[in-house]
């Protein structure tokens, strides 16, 4: 959609935020301010705005749309409309000055008017008229907010420190009690001895007996002294024989001898 105010410069078209009760005497200052210009002033209802100059058009915008004839210098807006198609309208009847008149309640509605012109509209404060706005103070991101030293200042404002822990049912130790072990040392545990296993030590292995044929049981297995006769005996209590390795065939490469010529 191209722009509907092609002609209208960005430094004559104007917000001026005021309160419903002081828009009458701000449109009363506007209009004795540009007295030399032909001004229209639009409502987008009926209202009892009246004016004794000769030079401005109260009208609503259903009269405006039904005289396509009516044009201004100035164009004033003391309200806005509820679509932003009407308030386009209203601007395309002027070629140099547009002013909007409006609360805060009705500041939502400029946004889709800037989408649909293409551009914002630059705000001025007239001295007298305008809402002095409370300054909000920014409170800390939470990135610059450190809670641990927020939790420690108030620790140290209370000016009370942390009670120690009292242990009324636990009793001292005493040697007296438990003779001379320690409290950590299992006193059914008996020492390691040379006197029990020899002279071998527990990490090294028991030496291996010989693994003895002792005969068949009944039903013709053979039985061993050990525990793996089974797998390295036959039936008959002879050793196995070990596996023959299988080789491959072997070829004999003879090298070819060239012809003498």
């Amino acid at each position: 959609m191209s722009n509907p105010t092609p002609t209208l410069k960005r430094h004559n078209h104007r917000v001026h935020p005021c309160k419903d009760d002081k828009k009458g005497a701000l449109l009363r200052f506007l209009l004795e301010k540009n007295s030399d210009k032909k001004i229209i002033v639009v409502t987008s209802r009926k209202t009892d705005i009246t004016s004794a100059q000769d030079n401005v058009t109260i009208v609503s915008d259903e009269e405006l749309t039904a005289n396509k004839e009516l044009r201004c210098e100035m164009m004033i807006s003391y309200d806005l409309p509820s679509k932003a198609s009407k308030y386009i309208d209203r601007i395309s009847r002027t070629d140099t000055f547009a002013l909007i008149l409006v609360n805060p309640s009705e500041e939502r509605v400029i946004h889709p008017i800037e989408r649909l012109i293409g551009r914002t509209i630059m705000q001025e404060n007239v001295e007298g008229f305008s809402e002095v706005r409370e300054e909000k103070v920014a409170q800390p991101t939470r990135k610059d907010a450190n809670p641990r030293e927020d939790r420690k200042k108030e620790f140290l404002s209370r000016g009370e420190e942390k009670p120690k822990r009292e242990y009324k049912d636990k009793k001292p130790y005493s040697k007296d009690d438990r003779g001379e072990s320690k409290p950590w040392e299992n006193k059914d545990k008996k020492p390691y001895s040379n006197d029990n296993k020899g002279d071998r030590k527990p990490w090294e292995k028991k030496e291996r007996k010989e693994n003895k044929f002792l005969g068949k049981d009944e039903s013709g297995k053979a039985i061993f002294s050990g525990k793996s006769g089974d797998r390295n005996h036959r039936h008959d209590g002879t050793p196995r024989a070990k596996a023959p390795k299988l080789t491959g065939k072997r070829i004999s490469i003879k090298p070819i001898k060239k012809k003498e010529d």
